[in-house]
Order: C-alpha cells, then structure tokens, then sequence
C-alpha cells in the first residue's frame, strides 16, 4: 500500500462495522487498488474478500462489503420508476471485485474514468462503505465546502 493513513481501525456498531478515516493511495498502473492493511482483515472474514464498486452522484465511486451492497442493492431496486436513472447509475455500473492474495483490487477502467482517478487517489471510511476520490478534485471540493456556510444542520452541533 502506498500512502497516508489516519484514524482508526473499523469499529463495532451494532450488528456491522463502522469504517471511518481517510488513506491516501496510489493506483496501480493496471486500475489496481491496495485495500489499506488495517481493513484487509476484516473485510475478508466479514465479506470474503468480496466487494462491489460503483457510481456516486458526487464524482466519486462507492465501495461496499459485499453483505452491505446486497442491502444497498435490494433498497435501491425497490425505488418507483421515477429513481430510474438513479437505479441505473448504482445498479447498472456496479462491478462486483475480489481482493487478490495481496489485498489489491482491480477498478475497472469505465469507472475510474467516470470518477477521473487516474493515480492519486482517497480512501475514504463513510460507515458501513467506503467512498473513493481522485485526490485533486476531493481536495478542491473539501476546500470550497469549507470557505462556503455552514449546513443549518450543523449550526447547532457541537464541537
């Protein structure tokens, strides 16, 4: 694995885990992946090492445990006729993986061009899937969330 980590290990939460943190990574020059160390463990006895990538309407790609997609995939496939270009864009790009013996996964190239990761990129835990960005445009984008107001939502939480 190449890259920066923080935070920590995937945590318990009630009847799943809870992954959080953020790793810096390189893609391989194949499309490949290499799944942080500290999730390659618990990703292969919880979801067999299986997991499933696709689109997010943000510009970046989602990256479920297998077990956790299937609930994702049910939800989205019961959604009325209306959400069906939203059903298309989950369900009809996603690519389900498997980690090698080395903990790599192989992106395909249709969705590393619909994210634009090309070799930089970030792993990010967002509970119980993970969220893959082309490093540059996540840290444009976190930039200028920050400079814009706060959500109303988060006026009133504390820090």
């Amino acid at each position: 694995m190449l890259g920066l980590e923080r935070a920590a290990h995937p945590q318990q939460q009630g009847n799943g885990l809870v992954f959080q943190g953020a790793s810096s990574l390189s893609l391989d020059a194949k499309g490949r992946l290499s799944v942080p160390t500290r999730y390659r463990d618990v990703l292969s006895a919880d979801a067999a090492g299986q997991l499933t990538i696709t689109k997010h309407p943000h510009g970046c790609l989602m990256v479920f445990p297998r077990p956790e997609w299937e609930q994702f995939r049910d939800r989205i496939a019961q959604l009325p006729m209306s959400a069906q270009w939203w059903k298309r864009m989950f369900l009809g790009n996603a690519m389900d993986v498997d980690m090698d013996g080395t903990g790599r996964v192989l992106v395909s190239p249709e969705l590393r061009q619909s994210a634009g990761l090309t070799r930089d990129v970030l792993l990010l835990g967002m509970g119980r899937h993970f969220e893959l960005w082309d490093k540059a445009t996540y840290d444009a984008l976190e930039a200028q969330a920050v400079q814009g107001e706060m959500p109303d939502v988060l006026k009133d939480f504390s820090f």
